[in-house]
């Protein structure tokens, strides 16, 4: 993997700035990505709202599950979404974010995932795109 240096100062930005983040394809399993990449925010002061259609209503990190991002209510004033899911999966989710989350500043895309026309579609719309990285990781460094 090349590590993007000139993406530091936004992910730098996005780890003192951001509070609430929705976090697509949260898993109730302890030993997935999703829920320790999740616990570790939630660890260090973010709020962090689980989307998966297969566990809506449920609590995870007790917090409660959606379906999707459209279902959270807009005024838990998402800033981040953390996307755990394919890349060919992204670019829905990326739209529905752009269309539902009014207060939306980055979307996040996880270790080995990426979608440049999704992420260049957010850009055009002045939201900050992270690509192939992993907040757990990233956010340690400037938190």
């Amino acid at each position: 993997m090349e590590v993007a240096f000139e993406d530091d100062e936004d992910i730098a930005r996005i780890a003192r700035t951001v509070k609430v983040i929705a976090v697509v394809g949260m898993s109730p399993k302890e030993w997935r990505p999703s829920w320790g990449v999740a616990r570790y925010l939630q660890a260090n002061g973010f709020r962090i709202i689980p989307v998966n259609p297969g566990h809506a209503g449920e609590k995870i990190l007790g917090e409660t599950v959606y379906a999707s991002l459209s279902d959270i209510p807009r005024s838990a004033g998402v800033q981040m979404v953390d996307i755990f899911r394919r890349s060919e999966a992204v670019g829905p989710v990326v739209e529905e974010a752009l269309q539902h989350l009014p207060d939306l500043q980055s979307i996040w895309l996880q270790l080995g995932v990426r979608n440049d026309a999704a992420a260049a579609r957010a850009r055009a719309k002045g939201i900050t795109v992270i690509q192939d990285r992993c907040p757990k990781i990233e956010f340690a460094r400037f938190l």
